[in-house]
């Protein structure tokens, strides 16, 4: 029989008689662990190198060799070397690289290998019988040979866990957890509740939410394991859940020697430590994903200000937690416990239930789901690009007859460069348009069939004296066309196949699925596919990456610097001016009298030349289809590029704009404060009411004058406040000290001194105000406020941009005398 199921977690373990693979699937009979048993893992070897490697490993039962018809990248045939252990594989990689022998493909993981190389990714068919349930046991059990790529899309049972502890991190107080049906506080009972009472004692602390009573930690623990035992969830969500939650928690098991054991079927918790990086942790819950609100947000490209709970909730949902006053929360926690523990009760299952709605209103639990389906990647594994483009190009290089190298191999004097950015022209505007390639970098890699497959095989391919030309970016003279021959000339010395490859194909693949999300209206879906495609230049120019090769990413970014030059002097021959161009994106002055309509009408036009224009141009020179596609995105009704300060050259990445008509208005800011988070509120409330007086044609004169009064007698104090994060422990700033860590110092002792706990010594937040006697934390000021500061460093550099184009600034505005000349 065959079952379908959703991989929820995949581990792997050695056993005497080979690799072990174990897999949580979710299905629709409930939750069911597939092994895999007597697996081996796999490397390569050069097939000149295996007359060492022989005299080096032991050939045997633990070790074989098997010649096979694949090669490597630098053209030799390969032998695959099989272990029946992984760490037999891991030492033997280790003993060969110290002899100069690279076993290629020896880190990949036999879970990941298993899985790309039957294109598995996330939904699976099992070909074995039922599972069955054994003797005592909640989940199904199957041990399996065959598995193959499903369809099934699961339905998983989540909860949102949030822990309440002491303020100095000795004492756990409650876990909160909510979910469908599910509305709890599990509570140590302070001294004044209960406390001779067991667990079964129950209190309201709304109308929704129960309190369950246990007399100590371990009892309170112990309940925790048997909860999850019975209500079995598939997905565990929170907010900085693992490294505070679960870090606090395994403590605490171990405090009391009670095991961890919160995976399916009894497991206990893997724990693995990010590199370089002491104080983050991942963590695998054996049958049981963990979902952080954080790291999924910015998986799925959401940015904040601030990613604490009380802001992003405030955001998101328009409501924050129950308790307010962010500086005493921990004592009023501590307060509630002894003197009103229900109220306590009810701020721990807020927090679970913000982090719920936060999921609900983004629709994170939908975007994980399909990054999985779509790239194989474990459901919380946050980043991953690398990963994920190798397990969508192993198995398909594999299929071609190469091998890919190992992370480190390449090494290139070639510095690939970034995007194209032209000079600005500064100025204020009437109708800027801005025309877009839609998705540039990925419709440069599948028009021009840039891909490591295609470089490889070309380069060995093709004879010297029949290569093409590189291409040489800038050059002056029209280079050759190459319509007739198989190969496509790169940058660098690059030359690419128009038949042999396989990113492109992979991208076209991936294009026509978010056609399809955004037919249907799949948000998440097509948001999830335009990180995947966009990653993947990223992928080809990180040394981090097996697969790099700065001829690779240089083919994509010069490439596209020749695109936009060449799309600038098109539109400039037809008659406009281009006036900014970055990365994938040009603004185009319409110098003339529009109205919205003719100005919209007007881009649409351009956007369908171009795109024309480029589809003829690279089939007459290349012989290739062109996928470039310039989209009209914008219209400005009023824009202003500035110039950089100090200087008349036009600035970069850095302009506002008014769109829409009526009461759709709105301005639109790119790189200028209205956007930095690193300057003040007022800052950045200023600025933006003065572009939107300038844009109007209103004045600004007294708008200054009053905010610049109120200002000095200090009824905008509120506003002052900068927001900056430490990025080191306070004791690695020696040398020129910047303000908000002398902030941060002060801050400490201030607290220290007041027996509360230092809060910056390892990194965070601060919030701080200049004041006459240099930066305050804004949790303790003991100084009056430095007005002048505020006035020099942020009004007058937020405004005076925009005001140079209209004769004049804020000193001028506010100097009440006449100038002399």
């Amino acid at each position: 029989m065959s079952f379908e199921g959703f991989i929820l977690t995949r581990q792997w373990r050695d056993e005497p008689d080979g690799v072990v693979l174990e897999l949580w699937l979710s299905t629709e009979s409930g939750a069911v662990r597939v092994t895999v048993p007597r697996q081996e893992s796999v490397g390569f070897i050069a097939a000149a190198d295996m007359t060492k490697v022989n005299a080096i490993l032991p050939m045997g039962q633990d070790i074989r060799a098997k010649e096979l018809s694949l090669r490597s990248f630098s053209g030799e045939a390969v032998f695959g070397l099989y272990f029946r252990s992984q760490r037999a594989m891991l030492n033997a990689g280790q003993t060969l690289a110290e002899k100069g022998i690279h076993l290629l493909e020896g880190d990949v993981r036999p879970a990941e290998r298993f899985l790309m190389e039957r294109f598995i990714q996330g939904a699976v068919t099992v070909d074995a019988d039922f599972p069955r349930q054994g003797h005592g046991q909640r989940h199904g059990e199957v041990e399996v040979a065959t598995l193959r790529p499903g369809h099934y899309r699961p339905s998983l049972k989540r909860v949102s866990l949030d822990i309440e502890t002491s303020f100095d991190g000795r004492h756990l107080l409650s876990i909160g957890l909510y979910g469908e049906g599910i509305n709890q506080v599990m509570m140590v009972a302070p001294d004044n509740v209960l406390q001779h009472k067991s667990g079964n004692n129950r209190l309201h602390a709304t109308s929704e939410t129960v309190i369950h009573w246990y007399p100590s930690e371990p009892e309170l623990l112990t309940a925790f394991l048997q909860w999850l035992r019975e209500e079995d969830p598939d997905v565990l969500i929170g907010w900085n859940v693992v490294n505070f939650d679960f870090r606090f928690l395994q403590k605490k098991y171990d405090q009391h020697r009670i095991p961890f054991a919160i995976g399916r079927g009894d497991q206990r918790v893997i724990w693995r430590q990010a590199s370089g990086q002491s104080q983050h942790y991942f963590l695998t819950i054996p049958g049981r994903v963990v979902l952080d609100g954080i790291d999924t947000l910015k998986a799925a490209t959401y940015s904040f200000e601030s990613f604490a709970l009380e802001f992003v909730s405030r955001q998101l949902l328009e409501r924050g937690k129950l308790i307010h006053d962010v500086d005493n929360r921990a004592q009023e926690i501590l307060r509630l416990y002894r003197e009103n523990p229900a109220a306590l009760a009810d701020y721990n299952i807020e927090d679970c239930r913000l982090v719920w709605d936060i999921f609900a209103a983004t629709d994170l639990m939908h975007f994980a789901l399909e990054r999985s389906r779509l790239t194989g990647l474990p459901l919380d594994k946050t980043g991953g690009s690398v990963a994920a483009f190798e397990n969508l190009y192993l198995p398909r290089l594999h299929r071609q007859g190469y091998v890919a190298p190992n992370v480190g191999m390449m090494r290139s004097d070639i510095q690939a460069p970034g995007g194209y950015v032209m000079d600005s022209v500064p100025g204020l505007y009437e109708h800027v348009l801005v025309l877009d390639f839609k998705s540039l970098y990925p419709s440069i890699i599948r028009t021009f069939c840039i891909d490591p497959l295609s470089l490889v095989h070309s380069l060995q391919q093709v004879a010297p004296d029949t290569m093409p030309a590189p291409e040489m970016q800038g050059k002056a003279a029209e280079p050759a066309e190459t319509a007739d021959t198989e190969w496509i000339p790169g940058f660098n010395g690059a030359v690419f196949s128009k038949t042999r490859h396989l990113l492109p194909d992979i991208i076209d693949q991936l294009w026509q699925a978010r056609d399809q999300a955004k037919q249907q209206g799949d948000q998440p879906l097509s948001q999830a596919i335009k990180i995947i495609m966009n990653s993947f230049y990223g992928v080809l120019g990180t040394p981090l990456c097996r697969f790099f090769d700065p001829r690779l990413s240089s083919s994509i970014t010069l490439r596209g610097h020749d695109i936009l030059q060449q799309t600038r002097r098109l539109i400039e021959a037809e008659g406009h001016q281009v006036i900014y161009g970055d990365t994938d994106s040009v603004f185009v002055w319409l110098a003339g009298n529009y109205d919205a309509e003719a100005a919209d009408r007007r881009g649409r036009e351009l956007a369908n030349y171009l795109t024309c224009w480029w589809q003829r141009a690279l089939k007459t020179r290349f012989g290739i289809t062109s996928y470039l596609e310039l989209e009209y995105e914008t219209h400005y009704r009023r824009f202003h590029m500035p110039k950089m300060r100090g200087s008349d050259a036009g600035s970069k990445k850095r302009y506002a704009g008014l769109v829409g008509t009526g009461q759709r208005e709105k301005l639109v800011f790119k790189g200028l404060e209205n956007v930095r988070t690193d300057w003040t509120h007022l800052a950045r409330e200023v600025q933006y009411q003065v572009y939107w007086k300038v844009f109007h044609h209103q004045k600004v004169d007294d708008y200054l004058k009053e905010t610049v009064t109120r200002l000095k007698a200090g009824e905008l104090d509120d506003q002052l406040f900068y927001r900056k994060r430490l990025r080191r422990a306070l004791h690695e700033y020696e040398r020129n000290v910047p303000p908000h860590v002398q902030a941060a110092r002060k801050a400490d002792a201030w607290r220290q001194s007041c027996g509360m706990p230092q809060q910056y010594q390892n990194g965070g937040w601060i919030e701080y105000l200049i004041t006459v006697n240099g930066p305050e934390p804004r949790e303790h000021l003991e100084s009056a406020l430095d007005y002048e500061h505020y006035l020099e460093r942020q009004l007058a550099p937020a405004v005076d941009g925009v005001l140079a184009e209209t004769g004049t600034s804020l000193a001028e505005i506010l100097d009440q005398q006449l100038p002399l000349f």
